[in-house]
């Protein structure tokens, strides 16, 4: 699993919802990073999309997210890597519903 920084990077203490992409949530400032054993560090593109979800537990990459989107701004694709680095893709049509 690739934890190389893409976009801007911001961390959070959790998501919200099933549907991808994930919705990051409560923001955390650097100082509140360092009181946590597990965030989620999130890379956004230039229209402030999120491109990278990480899930670090104990300094450690359990889970990744990587999204990609259509010209509309739906999602094209989303590839999840799990703890055992099990890569699944999965592909959207241009209405961000499952091919």
């Amino acid at each position: 699993m690739s934890s190389e920084a893409s976009g801007t990077c911001r961390h959070f203490v959790t998501y919200s919802g099933i549907k991808l992409p994930l919705k990051l949530m409560n923001e955390l400032d650097e100082a509140g990073l360092h009181n946590r054993n597990t965030f989620f560090r999130g890379h956004f593109d230039a229209q402030d999309r999120l491109i990278k979800m990480e899930k670090i537990v104990y300094g450690e990459l359990e889970l990744q997210h990587v999204y990609s989107y259509h010209a509309n701004g739906a999602l094209r694709q989303a590839e999840i890597t799990d703890a055992d680095e099990e890569v699944t893709v999965l592909d959207f049509d241009e209405n961000g519903q499952p091919a």
